[in-house]
């Protein structure tokens, strides 16, 4: 073929493909790192959508000599699907399930199919399938088997290596291949002829029936009672079959070597797997302890009472909870301050079987003076904890400093019982050799934690730490027999020490059957064998200088803007879909695109403010705008994300940094002076309204102001709300026995004036004095554009408007949870630092209209009593803001106050509408594709009788545009439910 540009080749390539192919500069910037410590720009990005493709990428590559890189979610921690080929992602196109058999109780499905979305599937059936990593919700089922993954119940079920019966895809010529269980006579027949298949097969029976082969595999490789094995390629598990053992019951079968084999050797398209029925539910114990060594030594009396998962958190973790939103909320079974906790789980139909095991177990610690308290929990309690440890890898990005917990001998197993022992020598490594702390976490009942040392890759010490301390913890590990890696893979990060882990000899013929399969090194090069130097390549260097920036928000905390983008460690908890509880991230939710995620934000961010291509613009860089466009400011990121990486906040200060170099955009500084034109259209409302609604008039401003000619706008009411306030509140002559202040947001001024009518009246009847202090505008609006300048002033003005006022006896209460909120959030951090005190002050006494009503009724100031007994549905949505900053569970009590009232929530993210995002006509398409995914189909299933609530004003915008149901504010809700006075 003559030489072409790699553009001309691409295009080419794009033509004969019918998935997606892209080559331009950011989108291969957001594929240039995983969740490890390195980074690689890729040639291209391909998304197939059929098998047709994927041999056509692999026939492409083998002509051109570019190397082909699978890849699912992108979680891989050792550099697996980092590489200078083309990316192929396979969570795009390639995630159907295809069949199930459950007389067989097995599932095919394609390689991109997300493991908790095949068990959402299976359920219904009574199966699922066992292999838990702590990324369940978006690892997919093609990386779980190029990895060989395990997770938390592996003491139980196994690795994916037992679980993988067949595997169809392309062999590196592009030779469509299948794996399978065999026997002697079918092994036989698939070695005749000269295809690569043929030649596979007999290479893998020269080498393995070698009986000083053999000798070598069973003397080198991992101890057989660690059960974590994934060090180089599966020659074990391959030499445990009838085939080679004669006192094996196992067949042949060449996908226990295609599991863990990193996308080395074969390109799959399709998987078989084995599921299990689903286990009965669990309950776990939560066992306190004073210290890491401590809870490692009771782990073998924790597995005599059979446990289907042990699993360790230490102090460094646990402390990383205290600073991310959501975890906080996870932390109530913690008793103390714990050096560590072990989660044990335990299975039973019989409630009391459990408990009776737990407190078998329990006396069993004290007798051996081991632990301190032990905490029982069940069911939504115990759904809780887990989800505290699986945020463990990304809740660790939360510590402060450029010394993080790394990711280099995080994936070390060895034997459960030489588990004490080897972390003891561990830790006297890491502290007695390079003074530096050690992070504990995961899997302690199969002899495998996840161990981080903590130190600054960034500079020249921390580089030479990176590779002093991986073979420190080689030696360490080779002389218990362990496996370097037990379930994260080799990839580039370890592969350069398993020579020296299985022997030159052992490493030798794992080299040969690399060359057989891949002959011209086409797939995943680099990886496993002849991988580059583990200390290049890397995300950090010490050379580079990390650049300042100044900044409207202060994100001293992170140590500035770019360490806040840095935060983001690529665990990729944002990729999860709508079907899995939460809000992050609703823009990824519909487009399935890498740069729609808040992790491809951050990255490209954090690229451009690392490598300017203009050192004076680093906020122009190409890509970025485009994918900052379809963030809708959610904040569910600040919380969901256990880094807390705030795409809401990067996004304004972005936005506030292009308009100084670009200009502020006219739609930005329309919607940015809302409160001005809304307070303009109160000279005549009847007038605005008849423009914004007659079809003509409407045309014309929407056309002009850049709004989508489908969605209505917000209608203007005829008299403000603090104008009802000045002779309608607070009855002369009444008694009240507490005073609030309320916080009167633009929205409810000029357009929910009903709702804040209801609100002060509710507050009035229920005793309480509702005071409306002059001050101005939440800047919300003004936020969402970046227009930072002016949401200063106003956060500043209105510090000093409540300051003197709010305490904790007279509360600041809000309507609108964007406006209210603000108090708690971007005030803190955009006021002046001479008013930060004040800020900080007013925020912890600053409260939802719902939070202060829960915190009423707990406190025994609200009765039901006050409320008719009436029966009726209640359906919630919640406003993201609420659910980032916030809770729902303030909503639902209050909305189950009065007696008959039957509350349940949407399990809905974001509504789409988000501000303004789902006026802007670009953005129309996606806003109402984000609320199609859970929202508008759940209201439509509702019945009429059935009251459809919603905090926030442009949630129940979107809703009336959807479905054309009136959603009501809760307040509405509780004041409709007040008895007659």
């Amino acid at each position: 073929m003559p030489s072409l540009s790699y553009s001309d080749q691409f295009t080419e390539l794009k033509s004969r493909i019918s998935g997606d192919l892209s080559w331009d500069k950011s989108s291969r910037l957001l594929y240039s790192t995983d969740a490890s410590e390195y980074q690689e720009t890729p040639r291209a990005i391909a998304r197939p959508s059929c098998d047709a493709d994927v041999k056509a990428i692999i026939d492409f590559a083998n002509t051109n000599q570019i190397s082909v890189i699978a890849r699912g979610a992108g979680t891989s921690l050792a550099g697996q699907v980092v590489g200078g080929g083309i990316i192929v992602e396979t969570s795009h196109g390639l995630n159907r399930i295809l069949s199930l058999d459950t007389s067989k109780r097995t599932v095919r499905v394609q390689p991109g199919v997300v493991r908790d979305e095949l068990n959402r599937y299976l359920k219904p059936f009574g199966l699922f399938f066992a292999p838990e990593t702590s990324t369940a919700n978006r690892a997919t089922i093609g990386g779980m088997v190029g990895n060989n993954s395990c997770g938390a119940n592996s003491i139980v079920y196994g690795s994916t290596r037992d679980h993988l019966v067949s595997a169809r895809g392309y062999l590196s010529d592009g030779t469509e291949a299948t794996f399978s269980a065999q026997d002697n006579n079918s092994f036989k027949s698939d070695s005749v002829d000269s295809s690569l298949n043929s030649t596979i097969y007999k290479t893998i029976y020269t080498l393995l029936s070698d009986s000083q082969n053999q000798a070598l595999i069973t003397e080198h490789f991992p101890k057989p009672s660690v059960t974590r094995r994934n060090t180089g390629y599966a020659l074990d598990s391959l030499l445990d079959s009838h085939l080679f053992n004669k006192a094996s019951n196992k067949p042949f079968n060449l996908c226990k070597l295609i599991a863990g084999s990193e996308g080395t050797l074969f390109f799959g398209v399709e998987y078989e797997l084995n599921c299990e029925p689903l286990p009965a539910e669990p309950a776990l114990l939560c066992a306190h302890f004073s210290s890491v060594n401590e809870a490692l030594k009771s782990v073998n009396t924790a597995l005599k009472y059979k446990p289907s998962a042990v699993e360790l958190i230490d102090k460094h973790v646990l402390d990383c909870t205290k600073e991310n939103l959501n975890q906080i909320k996870n932390r109530f079974f913690i008793q103390g301050d714990p050096g560590a906790i072990l989660v044990i789980e335990l299975r039973d139909n019989d409630r009391k079987n459990i408990q009776d095991r737990a407190v078998s177990l329990i006396e069993a610690f004290k007798q051996n003076n081991t632990g301190y308290a032990y905490p029982l929990l069940f069911g939504e309690d115990a759904a809780r904890v887990w989800d505290l440890r699986r945020a463990g890898q990304g809740l660790l990005s939360n510590v402060e400093g450029d010394a993080k917990p790394r990711e280099i001998v995080e994936d070390t197993a060895v034997a459960v019982e030489d588990l004490p022992a080897y972390i003891e020598e561990f830790d006297s490594l890491m502290k007695g050799k390079y003074g530096i702390a050690c992070v504990y976490y995961a899997h302690a009942g199969a002899g495998e934690l996840h161990t981080r040392p903590l130190f600054n890759l960034k500079t020249k010490e921390g580089l030479h730490m990176f590779r002093a301390i991986a073979t420190d913890v080689a030696a360490l590990v080779k002389k218990y027999r362990g496996s370097l890696s037990g379930e994260h893979g080799d990839g580039r990060l370890r592969g350069e020490f398993i020579s020296y882990m299985v022997g030159p000899e052992c490493y030798t013929m794992m080299r040969r059957i690399k060359e057989t399969f891949d002959p011209k090194g086409i797939l995943n090069p680099g990886k496993i064998i002849d991988t580059p130097p583990m200390d290049t390549s890397l995300r950090h260097s010490h050379t580079e200088v990390t650049h300042e920036y100044k900044t409207s928000f202060d994100f001293s905390k992170s140590g500035g803007i770019l360490r806040a983008t840095e935060k983001c460690n690529g665990s990729g908890d944002c990729l999860k879909s709508h079907l899995t509880a939460g809000t992050m991230c609703p823009s990824y939710m519909a487009t399935r695109n890498e740069k729609d995620s808040t992790r491809g934000r951050a990255n490209l961010l954090r690229h451009a403010l690392s490598h300017p291509s203009k050192s004076d613009e680093p906020w122009t860089e190409p890509g970025l705008a485009e994918a900052m466009q379809l963030c809708l400011s959610c904040k569910a990121c600040k919380s969901e994300c256990p880094s807390s990486v705030d795409m809401t906040r990067l996004k304004a200060e972005w936005l506030n940094q292009t308009h100084q170099v670009r200009g502020i955009p006219l739609r930005s500084q329309l919607i940015s002076r809302f409160s001005q034109i809304q307070r303009l259209g109160m000279i005549a409302p009847y007038v605005y309204n008849w423009a914004i609604s007659n079809k003509l008039t409407a045309s014309v401003i929407k056309r002009s102001a850049g709004f989508a000619s489908k969605r209505s706008l917000p209608k203007l009411n005829t008299f403000t709300f603090k104008t009802w306030y000045k002779t309608h509140a607070n009855k002369p002559g009444t008694n009240y026995d507490k005073k609030v202040y309320l916080f009167c947001d633009e929205f409810t001024n000029y357009n929910d004036v009903h709702i804040g009518i209801k609100c002060v009246s509710l507050l009035n009847q229920l005793g309480y004095y509702v005071e409306i202090p002059e001050h101005t505008e939440s800047a919300r609006a003004s936020l969402s554009k970046g227009i930072l300048s002016h949401a200063k002033k106003c956060a500043e003005e209105n510090i000093l408007a409540f300051r003197s006022r709010v305490c904790k006896e007279t509360p600041l209460i809000g309507i609108e949870p964007s406006a209210i909120l603000s108090f708690r959030d971007e005030y803190l951090d955009l006021v002046d630092p001479s008013l930060k005190t004040d800020a900080i002050a007013l925020s912890k006494n600053t409260f939802l209209f719902e939070e202060f009503i829960a915190q009423e009724i707990d406190q025994g100031r609200i009765h039901s009593e006050a409320f008719i007994e009436e029966k009726k549905s209640i359906l919630v949505h919640g406003h993201c803001h609420q659910k980032a900053l916030s809770n729902m569970q303030s909503v639902i009590k209050m909305l189950s106050l009065p007696k008959g009232y039957q509350v349940s929530e949407i399990p809905s993210g974001c509504c789409g509408m988000a501000g303004s995002f789902g006026y802007e006509k670009e953005n129309y398409p996606i806003s109402n594709q984000i609320s199609e995914l859970v929202l508008l189909p759940a209201i439509r299933k509702a019945s009429e009788a059935t009251i459809i609530a919603a905090s926030g004003t442009s949630c129940r915008h979107q809703i009336k545009d959807g479905v054309d149901r009136t959603a009501l504010h809760p307040i509405e809700i509780l004041f409709n439910a007040l008895k007659p006075v």
